[in-house]
């Protein structure tokens, strides 16, 4: 498929999506979240492909949500309105549960959706110029889809604080509350993204970086008995899988083993 608002590109076993609006600062329209939606699950059943690296071009990675598109969702009904909201849940939710590790590049602004696409990928690598935020109160609208993800990652208390407050946060400040992973130079930033994304494909099983996004995404979802339950269910499927008894095999031989 040709995108018209994303480059999708694939080199080894890592497949780079990149919001191209750099004139909009990468903002969402109900284009642009289709497009993704659609990278992402190619990207989902390539064989090839191990790791997808989220980015933006230009100075931002994405400043939320085109304004010209959410004064046309103004005049929506509700209707329309839930028809295009439960269109960015869809993709928020396949980017927290794609079996393959998604890492956000954050090269600039991450603001209100913007932040919340970084907040669903599994690690948020940003440059020291980066800005985060949840700034939706002060245009009266809430960060309503995105705020489950922020609550995984950083918790209630400051996520109260971040979505009511609409405060912007410097990428050093996001780190300290745990919402970024890591923080670099922006001249370094690519090239680390692209080293972590290297290390996943090499270091780890993909069977068993599979296993481990399911079961974050649904641990929230289970009791505790359940969840133990599941979670020897998870064990046990994965002693008997090909990965395992192929790590098992180098750790033996005192090899290290070839992903």
């Amino acid at each position: 498929m040709t995108y018209s608002r994303l480059e999708y590109s694939v080199r080894g076993r890592i497949c780079r999506l990149t919001l191209s609006r750099p004139d909009k600062r990468n903002a969402l329209d109900d284009l642009l979240v289709s497009e993704l939606a659609h990278a992402m699950a190619a990207a989902s059943k390539d064989p090839d492909v191990r790791v997808v690296i989220l980015t933006g071009s230009g100075p931002a990675f994405c400043a939320g949500a085109d304004l010209e598109y959410l004064q046309k969702l103004s005049r929506y009904d509700f209707s329309q309105n839930l028809e295009d909201s439960k269109n960015l849940m869809k993709l928020f939710h396949q980017l927290y549960t794609l079996r393959k590790p998604v890492i956000a590049e954050v090269n600039g602004a991450a603001l209100a959706g913007g932040c919340g696409l970084a907040t669903a990928c599994d690690l948020i690598v940003a440059s020291d110029n980066a800005t985060f935020g949840y700034p939706e109160v002060s245009l009266g609208f809430v960060p309503a889809v995105v705020l489950t993800f922020l609550l995984r990652r950083v918790g209630e208390g400051k996520a109260r604080e971040l979505v009511m407050t609409g405060k912007t946060l410097r990428a050093s400040e996001a780190l300290e509350v745990g919402l970024v992973n890591e923080v670099v130079p922006a001249s370094r930033l690519s090239a680390r993204v692209e080293e972590l994304a290297e290390t996943l494909c090499n270091n780890c099983s993909a069977a068993s970086l599979g296993h481990l996004k399911e079961m974050f995404s649904r641990l929230d979802g289970l009791n505790f008995p359940d969840l133990l339950e599941y979670a020897a269910n998870i064990n046990a499927a994965a002693r008997m899988s090909e990965d395992f008894k192929k790590g098992m095999a180098s750790f033996l031989k005192k090899e290290k083993v070839q992903w």
